[in-house]
């Protein structure tokens, strides 16, 4: 049967050309050097088809070739595609015309493979062989053996066999429609459209004696869609190909299906795959792409240089899904292996995939809440751990602090105690007295007072320091409180190393939300390093200065500068890593334990040299309050 049909989707394409990767693959590996003897040039490959570049049959096929031979050769081919528009221009003219055209376009690129897409391709390539292509070897596909006799081919001429059998499609349509009485079968009037009809005539000439079969031919396209909407309710209608109607009217057959099979009263079937979709309800058929990659096959045997003989193209059933629903046609009386298209799934089919995969969704969510919760606990452990390390590094940084400070606390708390007891001795001389003197034995009391407030309050900051707890101490305060605080702590140090210390404070309230020892410890610890840093300065120049104020709208700013040595450049990013030190007794662990601190109350702390000399140390905390 000759070789034409309409276009369709390319689900086939992708499958065929995935089943025959293997083969496909061992040609390419087995062929691929053979083909390489065309020296000093890439192998050529002509694409012959019949019609225009619009009708699907063999635009399907010969796109299938195309894809088939570049990945073969991994392109290493030179294709070229011809279309010889037969359909339109059927006249010798035309065809004498196309010969001489394309002897002379191709007189310096002569193809070694032709590939004809088709019984009028064929026919043209053979007929002009010597002009086109004189050495090279053709291939051919869709159409049969019995049209292939009557070409009287030559024996080189080698072909991808394929039988349209329109008998095969009756078959279809009777396991659908048992009892059907009418049969109709439609043709267009183009020579390729009679060609169809005459085939049919003797195709169905015995089953078709079964029916009141009606030709329906030579009609204009309205008059098909007249009559094909009168059909009786049990017919089948075999609609063959419309390349042209009897007034002239040019269509694609798959158009003229679709305009007809829109108000048609009985069930359509065709013989091609590519009707699928247009109304048909289905069909036996070669699909095209299957042709695209047999055809292939063998022109790839040819360059290889491979004895290449005909071969047969499997024929298959098809239907559509949504035609068997429109016409009451029941799925199960179609032949085994049917390629069905449209097919709704069952509700299983549909979301069984869905149905699985949230099942096991909530599985692993199960899963992954259930872990979560385990590593919560965990992290909480952890943290709670943490906290207590951090506490413990704390307390032991705070008894090392009050250990380096305590001759200066121990200075500090004699000052008060000896005036106390100067100011007792003092007392009771003058109550030893005659007549004491109760005003100054009152104003000596008031001293006592104060002294004993003032050496409390040095044995109050001492206790803060050496307090060891094992939870933190959430307080909201004021940091210029802790500074106040610190600077009592360092005063007598300070003072016993002639060291001037300064505050310049925030003229407002700078609230955070923290533990007021922790911060207190920071303060002592940056403090007293930069007072260990000024020793080797002079006198008049040590300087140290605490700074508080606010950093942009949500967070306060602690700062300690100093006038020492300042810190190494190449230090400054390594200054606050556990175990770094510079003093030959240090442990390298107060600036990590005030890293530590800082950043567990949700601050950052960083180090700088000033322009004038000397270090800064500068932290940031969270404002307890926004501005």
């Amino acid at each position: 049967m000759p070789f034409d049909a309409p276009v369709r989707s390319r689900r086939r394409a992708q499958n065929a050309v995935r089943f025959l990767v293997a083969i496909l693959i061992a040609i390419f590996l087995d062929g691929g050097s053979a083909a390489a003897e065309v020296v000093g040039r890439s192998p050529r490959v002509l694409l012959l088809h019949p019609y225009d570049e619009r009708l699907p049959a063999s635009s399907i096929a010969g796109e299938n070739a195309r894809n088939r031979l570049i990945e073969a050769t991994s392109g290493n081919v030179d294709l070229f595609s011809e279309f010889l528009d037969l359909s339109r221009f059927p006249e010798e003219a035309h065809i004498d015309r196309m010969a001489r055209y394309m002897a002379e376009k191709y007189v310096d690129h002569r193809p070694d493979v032709v590939i004809a897409l088709g019984e009028s391709a064929t026919r043209f390539i053979v007929n002009n062989r010597e002009a086109i292509a004189p050495d090279a070897k053709i291939v051919f596909c869709g159409f049969g053996r019995d049209s292939a006799s009557k070409l009287n081919l030559p024996a080189d001429v080698v072909g991808a066999f394929s039988e349209f059998d329109i008998a095969k499609t009756l078959e279809l349509a009777h396991a659908l429609q048992p009892d059907a009485k009418h049969l109709f079968i439609i043709g267009g009037s183009a020579a390729f459209d009679r060609t169809w009809l005459d085939s049919a005539r003797t195709d169905l000439a015995v089953a078709s004696k079964d029916y009141a079969t009606t030709y329906l031919e030579g009609l204009a396209i309205d008059e098909f869609v007249e009559r094909a909407a009168r059909f009786p309710p049990d017919s089948i209608v075999l609609f063959l190909t419309i390349l042209a109607d009897s007034t002239g009217r040019n269509f694609l057959p798959k158009d003229a299906l679709a305009i007809v099979a829109a108000k048609a009263s009985a069930p359509i079937y065709g013989p091609y795959d590519t009707y699928v979709g247009q109304g048909v309800v289905g069909g036996n058929s070669v699909t095209f792409e299957s042709l695209g990659n047999a055809v292939a096959g063998l022109a790839l045997d040819a360059l290889a240089g491979k004895p290449i003989t005909d071969i047969e193209v499997p024929q298959t059933f098809f239907a559509d899904a949504r035609q068997l629903k429109r016409w009451g046609l029941s799925e199960s009386s179609l032949p085994a292996e049917t390629a069905l298209s449209f097919r709704e799934p069952t509700l299983w089919e549909q979301h069984g995939d869905l149905v699985v995969g949230v099942i096991a969704v909530v599985a692993l969510q199960g899963l992954i809440i259930t872990g979560l919760l385990i590593e919560r606990r965990r992290r909480f452990a952890a943290e709670g751990e943490s906290r207590l390390r951090l506490l413990e590094l704390v307390h032991m940084n705070q008894s090392a602090t009050a250990g380096a400070l305590s001759a200066s606390i121990a200075h500090e708390l004699n000052q008060p105690l000896g005036a106390i007891r100067s100011n007792a001795e003092a007392a009771e001389a003058i109550l030893r007295g005659t007549a004491p003197d109760l005003n100054i034995i009152q104003q000596i009391l008031t001293d006592i007072r104060e002294d004993d407030e003032r050496a409390g309050n040095i044995i109050l900051r001492l206790r803060g320091l050496l307090k060891k707890r094992s939870e933190i101490d959430w307080q909201e305060f004021d940091l210029n409180e802790i500074v106040d605080s610190a600077l009592n702590i360092l005063h007598a140090e300070a003072a016993k190393k002639q060291v001037a210390v300064s505050a310049e404070q925030s003229g407002r309230r700078l609230p955070v939300r923290a533990d007021k020892v922790h911060l207190q410890q920071v303060i002592l610890n940056l403090a007293t390093n930069a007072i260990d840093a000024m020793v080797e300065a002079a006198t008049a120049d040590r300087k140290l200065v605490l700074h508080t104020t606010l950093h942009g709208d949500t967070k306060v700013e602690m700062s300690i500068s100093d006038t020492g040595r300042g810190i190494p450049k190449d230090r400054l990013n390594s200054i606050f890593d556990a175990f770094y030190t510079t003093k030959p007794t240090g442990t390298g662990l107060g600036l990590s334990i005030a890293r530590a601190i800082v950043e567990t109350y949700g601050g950052k702390i960083w180090a700088d040299n000033r322009v004038g000399g000397g270090a800064v140390f500068r932290f940031v905390l969270p404002l307890a309050e926004a501005t």
